[in-house]
């Protein structure tokens, strides 16, 4: 409390002002951040005319020390699975002991979910402590967006907040994205397809170039399994750097030992890295390995995509040479959590949250749901940005669809319900349009409580994020 004291004649009077409460000057905090450009809010057409660069963030970063450059990083890009993989990597340096920063993006229901701290999110008192501190910095860089600064927050609060390894995920692309001032340990690239074409390009050979933006020189690089013309170019950028790269599901072999919905058990090829029970060597400029082992991992993630992810933040996480043993990363990933990945919310009738939200993500989802529940159909509670192929995600989830329950989530980039609906006209499929998402959910359940058909809500992570809300609020 602020205390203010009046001194009179014979006596004093005290007056007690009330501190500004935490949750008004978090939403200020929040409020200056949004009072930025920011392109996840913005259409297609003006995300494709941004003007990114990276000049703005090597500025801001000098005139805040740095603080990036004070612990170990590994950077994670690509179209999906990149925010898995690097749950999966802060997951695993977390069991070995390191106090570990992740920072993803977007969130889900809270913003400080984007910069965590051993798997939670900073405070709302921390967030307001570090606008606070940043405000001065923000002021001398012209043109900053929110997500430049929100990076530099998260740059700021592992630096401030004693992390001795972090795992950043790029928001878009790779080249040009704020987190791309890095020096990392070990770069890698995830599973790349089709998503926002309009700023990356329309072809995978382009998609793939924006992505490998992230490759430094004689920084190692791991890639999940690629499609060739993805994977042509991202060697191409490799040898080009002299970074050396490792290509899960070639150079690593991994393979799905069982899967239920209690989570998955797969082995890695674990032998490479071992040599005399060390890091692997180099004797004359060859990598040298020791005898091939199998290394079992568990994980409560579902989907073979998830097998792939896994297999994938291994590697990253031996490839770095930040010391960790296979028992650590096997802890780590048996305890990971990352929500709205095919989370099973209740299991009957089942109710899941996705974050699938393009063709490709849907194709995985469709696998996901016959695995797990083969034959079974679906109302899906489903939205989507306006610059989707909506059509494309019908597609693939056809055949397991009994109704679309469409909505439109509260967000500038929404589709409207009609537009969707007319898609899904097109697409065969029927649907009906249920807005506020909250209800989209009431009307799901009740559909579902006649036949017992999934409830599943995808097409995107801002409709998934309210349906996730409303579910706390009713079930």
């Amino acid at each position: 409390m602020f205390h203010f004291i009046f001194k009179f004649t014979n006596y004093r009077l005290r007056f007690t002002i009330p501190r500004m409460d935490t949750e008004t000057a978090y939403n200020k905090a929040l409020d200056y951040l949004y009072s930025f450009v920011d392109y996840s809010l913005k259409h297609s057409s003006e995300l494709a005319k941004a003007d990114f660069n990276l000049d703005r963030m090597f500025v801001l970063m000098e005139s805040l020390g740095n603080p990036q450059n004070k612990y170990p990083i590994i950077h994670v890009a690509g179209t999906k699975g990149k925010g898995s993989t690097s749950a999966l990597c802060a997951a695993g340096l977390q069991a070995a002991g390191y106090k570990v920063g992740l920072y993803t993006s977007p969130h889900l229901l809270d913003y400080t979910e984007r910069i965590q701290i051993n798997s939670a999110p900073i405070s709302h008192e921390q967030l307001i402590e570090l606008v606070e501190e940043i405000k001065p910095a923000v002021a001398r860089v012209p043109f900053l967006t929110t997500f430049e600064i929100t990076t530099a927050l998260a740059f700021l609060a592992f630096g401030k907040y004693g992390v001795n390894a972090a795992v950043f995920e790029v928001g878009l692309g790779g080249r040009l994205d704020a987190t791309n001032i890095v020096t990392p340990k070990v770069s890698v690239i995830t599973s790349l397809s089709y998503d926002h074409t309009a700023v990356l390009g329309n072809t995978l050979t382009l998609i793939a170039g924006e992505k490998a933006g992230i490759i430094k020189d004689g920084v190692p690089v791991v890639s999940s399994p690629q499609k060739d013309e993805a994977l042509e170019v991202l060697e191409r950028v490799a040898k080009l750097k002299d970074a050396e790269l490792t290509l899960v599901g070639r150079d690593v072999k991994f393979e799905l030992i069982e899967s239920s919905l209690d989570g998955q058990r797969l082995t890695v090829d674990g032998g490479r890295w071992t040599v005399g029970g060390g890091q692997k060597s180099k004797v004359e400029g060859r990598s040298v390995y020791g005898p091939r082992s199998m290394v079992k991992l568990q994980i409560p993630l579902l989907g073979s995509h998830q097998v792939e992810n896994a297999a994938t933040a291994y590697t990253a996480l031996k490839v770095s040479g930040i010391p960790i043993t296979d028992e650590e990363i096997q802890k780590g990933f048996s305890q990971v959590q990352w929500r709205a990945r095919f989370e099973i919310a209740r299991r009957e009738p089942p109710v899941i949250f996705d974050s699938a939200h393009n063709q490709d993500s849907f194709s995985k989802l469709s696998e996901t749901l016959e695995t797990y529940f083969p034959g079974k159909k679906v109302y899906l509670i489903f939205g989507a940005s306006e610059d989707k192929n909506i059509p494309g995600m019908f597609s693939e989830l056809k055949s397991k669809i009994e109704k679309i329950i469409i909505t439109r989530a509260d967000h500038p980039r929404a589709l409207e319900v009609e537009k969707i609906q007319q898609l899904a006209e097109q697409a065969g499929v029927e649907s009906e349009a249920v807005t506020p998402v909250e209800s989209a959910l009431v009307r799901a359940l009740e559909l579902s409580s006649k036949d017992g058909s999934i409830v599943l809500s995808a097409g995107s992570m801002f409709v998934t994020a309210e349906v996730m809300s409303a579910w706390k609020n009713i079930k």
